[in-house]
């Protein structure tokens, strides 16, 4: 790997405009050191990032330990970084031209950092085996020439089951002391405030949505996500907000056709013999390498708990 002489000028100008929501100059120059390797770097860890920096007189380097404490320790407003990203990435869009805002989730494995946020062994859906994973919530905004992202979260891993599994191997009839008792008190009180404080993931997307609206950056932005993330509480916040909205839909779920109640795969089955042109045909690569043909018709439908327009797609 070549080494680094300093931080490329591309990212010094992207980092200027947020260079007073650090208060200090050292840990606003390890987060440019930092992102500049997450770019640049072909190992992309902090000790593979330092090591690939070459200390300079105008830039002399100190240890991996005070980068880890600039990026993860210093109070610098991480909130406030988002915030004033959207409004950098909305000055690239025009007032009134169409833009779409993406929601969607993915897996970020880790499967030798078990004790990183968020991080679930659980069974992976992509890789079909059991895996250690973050929850990895986002928020892109695009036109047809760019797209950027604009919302990110993670979501905390559920331990409500194990929780409670205990709770119920480790209860006893009566506390004899005074002690035992709040020992197992504060035990429920955790266990209840852990039970409130998770969210779902359509909760963490309906509050990144609330923040983006607030902010009010993206004002003729609509929204777009498929099967995975289209819910009726997702939906209503966005409507609640006067914004239009398209997804796809799963085809086991049942739309109104013809004033009853029908799964969108039998409606597909009636339009392939009475309506052929109807369908547009799309071969799809997937992540895998493999090649998928699905034929596609668009339709407003009335679903059973809300309404939406969405493009149904059937194989």
């Amino acid at each position: 790997m070549l080494p680094f002489v300093g931080i490329p000028n591309t990212i010094k100008q992207g980092m200027s405009a947020y260079r007073d929501l650090f208060p200090r100059q050292a840990g606003f120059e390890h987060v440019s050191r930092y992102l500049s390797g997450l770019l640049l770097s072909e190992n992309k860890t902090l000790q593979g990032i330092h090591s690939q920096f070459v200390s300079t007189t105008e830039q002399p380097l100190s240890g991996r330990r005070a980068m880890h404490a600039g990026v993860f320790e210093s109070p610098w407003e991480q909130e406030a970084l988002m915030v004033r990203h959207r409004l950098q990435v909305s000055q690239h869009y025009a007032p009134r031209a169409r833009v779409v805002i993406s929601l969607d989730w993915t897996l970020g494995h880790h499967e030798r950092s078990k004790q990183i946020f968020g991080v679930k062994r659980q069974y992976d859906y992509v890789d079909n085996c059991m895996s250690c994973y973050q929850t990895i919530l986002t928020a892109v905004a695009a036109n047809r020439v760019r797209q950027d992202g604009i919302g990110v979260a993670v979501q905390a891993a559920q331990w409500e089951a194990a929780e409670l599994e205990y709770l119920k191997m480790t209860r006893q009839g009566e506390y004899e002391t005074i002690a035992a008792a709040m020992e197992r008190l504060s035990e429920l009180v955790a266990y209840q405030h852990n039970r409130d404080a998770y969210q779902t993931r359509t909760e963490l997307l309906s509050a990144m949505i609330e923040q983006i609206e607030g902010e009010g950056q993206f004002p003729t932005a609509d929204y777009a996500f498929d099967a995975g993330v289209c819910a009726a509480d997702l939906t209503t916040v966005i409507e609640g907000f006067g914004k239009h909205w398209v997804s796809e839909l799963a085809c086991n779920r049942s739309v109104l056709w013809f004033n009853q109640w029908t799964r969108i795969d039998a409606v597909a089955q009636q339009l392939r013999s009475t309506s052929g042109q109807s369908f547009r045909h799309y071969r799809i690569h997937q992540r895998n390498g493999e090649v998928k043909e699905i034929w596609a018709f668009s339709k407003v439908v009335r679903l059973k708990k809300n309404r939406t327009q969405t493009d149904c797609h059937c194989s």
